[in-house]
């Protein structure tokens, strides 16, 4: 390809000093408590043997991808806002790309994998420790790895191929598809409809799948738990209010043709900033086991 660009310009949030300042203190603040909450949780999920169960399993696993998802964007977002030009290089960009897509999509696929287990937990409480056994438990998380590198390499694959020639200004604080793929000089019509179809249709399906299979959910708990139950309830719909946090914007962004918005991003910023956070309180820090595992720890 016929790519002469070496560095992109980031244009980031705001040209604003002082709103710099104020975005910078937040976001680092933001960026502090999910490498604390994050990390607790891996830590006491490792450390204590009564959390030695398949859903801590998963939960250590999410907050582990959690911290690295928000690890993509934040540093490098955190140190722009300080600089006065705000630039990543080429390969630089694709990496990010890589990464924000890689670690994303795995977020996604375990956040299915955390519905099933809990589904098969109501559903089957008497065999759930042989069906959800250790085997299965590393294959499902190990498939969600796989599955989000191979969304990411075929995202970066599409990119890769474009010559990119001239602007080099994205309109955003880190680099991803959308934006990177309008500055291509060449007619980027088929590349953006295989975004879409990647990206869109499969944030799509998968927010479908977790609504639909939390519904299920809430329905057994309904008809089959007495204990219990506003607890539950309020459990599940915390996970349902997360989990629409996460792809709500994510459909948004990427299940359309990209037109540039106002909005763009800051609902991007919810996914990644925002929910990397919340993961970690609303599944695991809520459970007065967890509580108390952090207690002892």
């Amino acid at each position: 390809s016929t790519t002469t660009v070496k560095n992109f310009f980031l244009v980031g949030f705001t040209e604003s000093a002082m709103l710099q300042y104020i975005l910078f203190i937040t976001i680092l603040i933001i960026y502090s408590m999910t490498w604390l909450g994050n990390v607790t949780i891996i830590t006491t999920v490792i450390t204590d043997q009564q959390l030695h169960k398949p859903m801590y399993f998963l939960l250590g696993n999410l907050a582990f991808i959690d911290l690295s998802e928000s690890s993509v964007t934040l540093p490098k977002m955190l140190w722009d806002l300080l600089s006065e030009v705000k630039t990543i290089t080429f390969g630089g960009c694709i990496t990010q790309m890589f990464f924000f897509h890689f670690t994303g999509d795995a977020v996604a696929i375990l956040l299915i994998v955390v519905a099933l287990d809990r589904y098969v937990a109501l559903h089957k409480p008497f065999q759930y420790l042989n069906i959800m056994n250790h085997n299965v438990l590393l294959r499902l998380v190990a498939g969600a790895w796989v599955e989000g590198f191979v969304h990411s390499i075929v995202q970066v694959a599409l990119v890769i191929r474009l010559p990119f020639c001239g602007p080099n200004f994205l309109d955003n604080f880190y680099c991803d598809v959308p934006q990177v793929i309008k500055l291509a000089c060449r007619d980027i019509y088929v590349v953006e409809l295989l975004m879409v179809s990647n990206s869109g249709l499969l944030t799509t399906l998968i927010f479908i799948a977790l609504i639909v299979s939390y519904a299920v959910i809430l329905v057994k708990i309904r008809t089959r738990i007495t204990e219990g139950k506003h607890k539950a309830f309020s459990t599940c719909g915390a996970q349902v209010a997360v989990v629409s946090i996460n792809f709500v914007p994510c459909i948004f962004i990427y299940a359309r043709p990209f037109q540039k918005l106002v909005v763009d991003k800051a609902i991007s910023s919810l996914y990644t900033v925002i929910t990397p956070m919340l993961n970690p309180i609303i599944y695991t820090l809520r459970s007065t086991e967890t509580k108390n595992a952090v207690n002892r720890l």
